[in-house]
C-alpha cells in the first residue's frame, strides 16, 4: 500500500487531513496525520510520528507531504523513519497544500512514486494563482 503522511506546525495536516476526508473519501486507511502543537516538546512529537507509521510495513510506501522544508516537523519525522527503517521506502515532500496532497490521494495508486512526484510538484505550482473578480461601479449592474 502507499500511505500518505501528513505532517505540520499547528493544526494545518490534521485540518487536511479533515479536508481530503471531505474531497477523497472519509475514513480512508492510507491518509495519516500528525501535528507539533504549540508547547510540544521533538521527543512527544516523534512519539506521536512512530505511533502514526506503525502501519507502514516493509512492503509499503510512504510520501510524506509537510508544511516546510527544513522544519521541525519534517526532519524530526525523517529522524523517526529512518530509525524505523523506513526512509529507504519514503519520498518526502515539502511546501504542502490542499490542490497537492488531493492530487496526491486520487492518484498514488495509479503511477509509480517517481512519475507521481515527477506530476505533483509541477501541478501544485500552476494551482497556485490569484482569483479575480471583476468589479463594476454601474449601479445597473446590481
Amino acid at each position: 500500500m502507499k500511505y500518505i503522511l501528513l505532517v505540520s506546525h499547528g493544526m494545518m495536516a490534521p485540518g487536511l487531513h479533515n479536508a481530503l476526508g471531505m474531497l477523497a473519501g472519509e475514513g480512508r486507511e492510507d491518509i495519516l496525520s500528525t501535528s507539533l502543537k504549540n508547547g510540544m516538546g521533538a521527543d512527544e512529537f516523534a512519539e506521536n510520528v512512530r505511533k502514526v507509521v506503525s502501519v507502514v510495513k516493509e512492503e509499503d510506501e510512504l510520501l510524506v507531504f509537510a508544511d516546510l522544508i527544513g522544519g521541525s516537523p519534517l526532519t524530526t519525522t525523517a529522524d523517526v523513519l529512518a530509525a524505523e527503517g523506513l526512509l529507504g521506502q519514503t519520498t518526502m515532500i515539502g511546501g504542502m497544500n490542499l490542490p497537492l496532497v488531493l492530487s496526491a490521494a486520487v492518484t498514488k495508486d495509479t503511477m509509480e512514486t517517481r512519475e507521481l512526484v515527477d506530476m505533483l510538484i509541477p501541478e501544485s505550482r500552476e494551482m497556485l494563482q490569484e482569483f479575480t473578480v471583476e468589479v463594476s461601479d454601474s449601479e445597473d449592474d446590481i
